[in-house]
């Protein structure tokens, strides 16, 4: 199996659970937070919608410098809104992960701040660790928002203590 084809199972099994979670999103409490210093959660699911995106700037790409990199936000009204967003960026991840050979994958990446670099590191290994992980951790931040919220979470790895059969 080419190292892509196994990312690739992985990005779609993991895009459901992530697309599960933003379906639960209320609207109605995009503008809550459960701390000054927490994000606003339609903030944090959009970051969540976002992420797999990184996929392309990873393989497609050497470097991410934010001194040159004019990032915007998108505007997120409605949950069809964010999972918009999460489609578009898994299309663009599988893609790029499609078009990938194994070498690429060895390959170095860098993220700097114009002269200040704060990593240069293997694609395989920005994957896993600045991309996958990531995801993986703002979706239980995601989690969480929604339990304070007393919304009913869906299984990721199996069933949660909402699912009728607990």
């Amino acid at each position: 199996m080419a190292i892509n084809e196994s990312f690739i199972i992985e990005v779609q099994e993991e895009a459901k659970s992530s697309r599960k979670l933003l379906e639960r999103v209320p609207e109605k409490s995009f503008d809550w937070k459960p701390n000054e210093k927490s994000m606003l959660l339609s903030r944090l699911a959009s970051h969540v919608a976002e992420i797999p995106g990184w996929v392309h700037f990873t393989l497609d790409y050497n470097e991410i410098d934010f001194g040159k990199f004019d990032y915007k936000p998108p505007v997120i009204n409605t949950v069809k809104d964010l999972l918009d967003i999460q489609e578009k960026n898994l299309n663009l991840a599988l893609e790029s992960f499609k078009n990938a050979k194994d070498e690429v994958f060895f390959q170095n990446w860098t993220m700097r701040n114009n002269e200040q670099v704060y990593f240069t590191l293997p694609k395989i290994a920005v994957l896993r660790s600045f991309a996958f992980n990531h995801m993986y951790h703002h979706r239980g931040q995601l989690t969480v928002y929604l339990r304070l919220l007393d919304i009913p979470l869906p299984g990721i790895y199996g069933p949660t203590a909402d699912d009728s059969m607990m």
